[in-house]
């Protein structure tokens, strides 16, 4: 519609509580097609080691074999990977979830994030915190912070330390 302002269109929601976080990361999971970006400190259990996600996760990249995960971690030392049960799927599913640490010049920022595909995003300015922004239909938010996601992961080359643990 000419004229129409993206951004006074778009589905909006805040997140306060853990269960908000959760049901708002099952979405992104649910709503995404082809690519699911996720920035977190150390994989949260609370949001990415529960059998919803996990099942949306799993859902997403079997039904379509061109769908990827990407996964940024801005602080892989405290991620227990034996006791990960995401990390457990993404060895399993190696050629569709990828995992990184990244690289230390981003790593001192303290947000979370969940990107599907170009359109959706959640975001947490503390991933300390489970307060949060759900933007559902909103391509140029969206595609900013995938802008700068993939700015972070092009500079995160994967080391072998890495690859090692995953394997």
């Amino acid at each position: 519609m000419p004229g129409r302002d993206p951004a006074v269109h778009a589905s909006r929601s805040i997140t306060a509580t853990l269960e908000e976080a959760r049901a708002a990361t099952e979405q992104m999971a649910a709503r995404a097609r082809r690519l699911l970006t996720i920035y977190t400190p150390d994989l949260e259990s609370r949001l990415y080691d529960q059998p919803r996600f996990l099942e949306l996760l799993k859902k997403l990249v079997l039904a379509r074999g061109y769908a990827r995960v990407r996964v940024l971690l801005s602080n892989p030392a405290r991620l227990v990977w034996d006791a990960s049960q995401f990390v457990r799927l993404a060895r399993r599913i190696t050629s569709h979830i990828d995992i990184r640490p990244a690289h230390p010049d981003y790593r001192d920022n303290p947000c979370g994030c969940v990107i599907a595909d170009h359109h959706a995003l959640f975001y947490r300015a503390q991933a300390s915190d489970w307060h949060g922004i759900v933007e559902t239909d909103a391509p140029a938010v969206a595609r900013r912070y995938l802008d700068w996601f993939d700015e972070v992961w092009m500079a995160s080359d994967p080391d072998a330390a890495l690859r090692r643990q995953q394997q």
